[in-house]
């Protein structure tokens, strides 16, 4: 494709808003933490990541399956951790975690521009995961609760049409880490159907996209992660939840989080008040995402569909996945007060946002859209080669489906906004990494072949001697 001076201008612009975007993201998740919260090691991140890093070396580590997928981007980020100074390693996780956040949030903010047009509510889109008000609780600011935000990113990445083959590339180079990061990015691999969908050039011609490396990448990497499932052990006990209690908790937490992560505060006022607090509004939502699944374009309609769609998916295949975390949902009792957020509430409920702000969008922009003309017109004349067609209802209608987008895009930042400022997560109270390591170090007492124990949340480090005193 030729770069003319208008086309250079334009990308570099859309490079330098994809920057503010994903260091104004990234920023926004370091801040929501907390100095506590960031200063401390987190599960697997001292756990699993950083025994098999020091067992298997840095290479043999990366693609070494865990729990039944592979982590391509939590080991490449505890590598570059554990090459820094020792006391270092919880901020280094912290904000390398926080940095990955804001670049899918500049890649989402890119990608998503023929599906949300309008550049304000790309931003929103693109911020999406720093501001979801559960996020801080567990899966942001460390490495093991990656994986979430990569399913984010998945359905942008798949649908992509690329107009060059140098940005194809790119698109395929950022699918592969995705990929190899989150197994259940294979529940949006039908996406890319849309890649293939052919697009309009400046004079209106039709163009084949360059959809060859994402296609080949995404299947190639959703079949090593298939593969991992299916022959690595996981330890976590299945669960059976009934459908009933799959959709209550979906309400409970994920839906009802979005709008107060005091999901406990949720289900008293569910025990006081009954379902109506929590059925009205998901039901006025869900008008809102069918009108635009009627009246959208088919990239939009599929998007829509994939993204809340995937909201429930997750949420189900966790409880499937983790016996444990199954609760009577459909019949609250007091007992449900003493049940926290669960990290798949935070995903969904990411997932869920990032759906209703592109149905929103949907109904924003909804216009008479444009088809080519067919033979000439009957008055001689010569045809103009496109014409206007209604694409719905008429002008009150279309009015008041821009009314309940932007009502939806206005509570969702007011939401977002309410529920920005650090707030308690399971690190609050530490322990804070830094501090331990002198006493770590003394505890070897100048034997580098020893082991000690550093404390994490909520487990512990084994932490090699010959590191702490930096041999």
């Amino acid at each position: 494709m030729e770069r003319t001076p208008t086309t250079i201008v334009r990308l570099l612009s859309t490079l330098g808003a994809a920057i503010v975007v994903g260091f104004g993201t990234a920023a926004l998740a370091w801040w929501r933490l907390g100095p506590v919260t960031r200063s401390t090691v987190w599960a697997e991140d001292g756990g699993i990541f950083l025994r098999d890093r020091v067992a298997l070396g840095p290479v043999d580590a990366l693609l070494h399956p865990y729990a039944g997928y592979l982590h391509l981007v939590p080991r490449l980020l505890v590598d570059l951790a554990w090459a820094q100074p020792v006391e270092d390693y919880a901020h280094v996780l912290s904000a390398g975690a926080c940095l990955v956040v804001g670049a899918l949030a500049a890649v989402v903010f890119v990608l998503a521009r023929d599906v949300v047009p309008s550049w304000p509510l790309r931003v929103l889109l693109a911020v999406v995961p720093a501001l979801v008000p559960l996020a801080p609780y567990e899966i942001s600011g460390n490495v093991a609760n990656l994986h979430w935000y990569m399913l984010f990113a998945a359905p942008w990445l798949f649908s992509y049409r690329a107009r060059s083959w140098w940005g194809s590339g790119v698109v395929a180079v950022l699918t592969v880490f995705v990929v190899l990061t989150e197994l259940q990015a294979v529940l949006f691999l039908p996406m890319l159907l849309l890649a293939w969908l052919p697009l309009r050039d400046a004079s209106g011609a039709r163009a084949w996209p360059r959809a060859v490396p994402v296609t080949v990448v995404a299947l190639a990497g959703g079949a090593a992660q298939v593969v991992a499932a299916l022959t690595d052990e996981r330890t976590a006990r299945p669960g059976s939840p009934a459908v009933a209690d799959v959709v209550a908790g979906w309400l409970l937490q994920p839906f009802a989080a979005v709008w107060d992560p005091d999901v406990v505060a949720v289900v008293r006022t569910v025990l006081a008040d009954g379902w109506a607090v929590v059925v009205v509004p998901a039901v006025l939502l869900a008008l809102v995402v069918v009108a635009a699944l009627v009246v959208g374009p088919w990239r939009a309609r599929w998007t829509v569909f994939a993204l809340v769609a995937a909201s429930g998916g997750v949420w189900w295949a966790a409880l499937l996945a983790n016996g444990g975390a199954a609760q009577p949902w459909a019949h609250p009792v007091a007992a449900l007060e003493a049940v926290g957020p669960q990290r798949y509430a935070a995903a969904s409920g990411l997932l869920l946002l990032a759906g209703v702000v592109v149905a929103s969008s949907v109904l924003i922009g909804w216009r008479e859209r444009p088809r080519p003309s067919r033979g000439r017109p009957r008055d001689g004349s010569v045809a103009s080669g496109r014409s206007r067609v209604r694409s719905g209802p008429g002008g009150a209608v279309r009015l008041v489906g821009a009314v309940a987008g932007w009502c939806v895009v206005t509570v969702v930042v007011a939401a977002l906004v309410v529920h920005a400022a650090p707030g308690a997560t399971r690190r609050s109270d530490g322990p804070v990494w830094a501090a331990q390591i002198p006493a770590a170090v003394a505890a070897c007492d100048g034997d580098a072949s020893r082991v000690v124990e550093v404390r994490t949340a909520p487990w512990t480090a084994q932490v090699p001697c010959a590191k702490l005193l930096g041999r």
